[in-house]
């Protein structure tokens, strides 16, 4: 009609309404590449769905770490969703119990391989993560002194690679490193393992 007026829309109207609209996958993943450092493999794999990626959101937030948020969703919760053709919604492994197992890697109560063994334990077993570490007894050994005898018992045994390290062949350490940690069913801090090996094969 000529004689109705020319609307006018300013820009906090136009904010406060695309504030309600859904963020679409291809801004959700420019978000994740920038906002989480995430490579764009792992961003479009985080945001191929919404429920997929608002549980990756809610694990990296959680646990204060995205990177290993974005290892574990895309890697064992992915694996176990493809291997029991499930929809992320049937999974066992809930966002907040995740994020705590993700925690407990960070704060080396347990070790990268033995959160493996408690995330199969959290398909099974409804208790807590920080419980199923406790009475599977799968600390991580982080004393100095249990260390030691370890690191020792390791040098002690293995002569021959202590002498190859020491003429400068640094591969073996690797090998020693795996020795101490097979003696400890995986439960030592490996890092400590290789600077305790380090300064005792000087």
């Amino acid at each position: 009609e000529p004689d109705l007026l020319p609307v006018e829309i300013d820009d906090t109207y136009i904010e406060a309404v695309r504030a309600t609209l859904p963020e679409l996958p291809d801004a959700r993943k420019a978000r994740f590449v920038s906002e989480y450092s995430l490579s764009d493999y792992d961003a479009g794999v985080l945001t191929a769905s919404r429920e997929m990626a608002e549980y990756f959101e809610a694990v990296a937030k959680a646990s204060g770490d995205a990177k290993l948020a974005a290892n574990w969703v895309t890697g064992d919760l992915q694996a176990l969703l493809n291997k029991n053709n499930w929809e992320l919604t049937q999974s066992p492994i809930q966002a907040d119990r995740l994020s705590v197992l993700i925690k407990r890697i960070i704060d080396n109560t347990i070790s990268g391989k033995i959160a493996k063994t408690v995330f199969e334990a959290m398909l099974e077993d409804s208790a807590s993560v920080d419980e199923i570490i406790t009475v599977k007894g799968l600390k991580q050994v982080t004393d100095n002194g249990a260390i030691e005898s370890l690191v020792d018992e390791v040098i002690a045994n293995n002569p021959e690679q202590v002498q190859q390290f020491r003429d400068g062949k640094e591969q073996v350490l690797g090998y020693l490193v795996g020795q101490a940690m097979k003696l400890s069913q995986g439960k030592a801090n490996p890092g400590q393992v290789n600077q305790l090996l380090r300064e005792k094969m000087k």
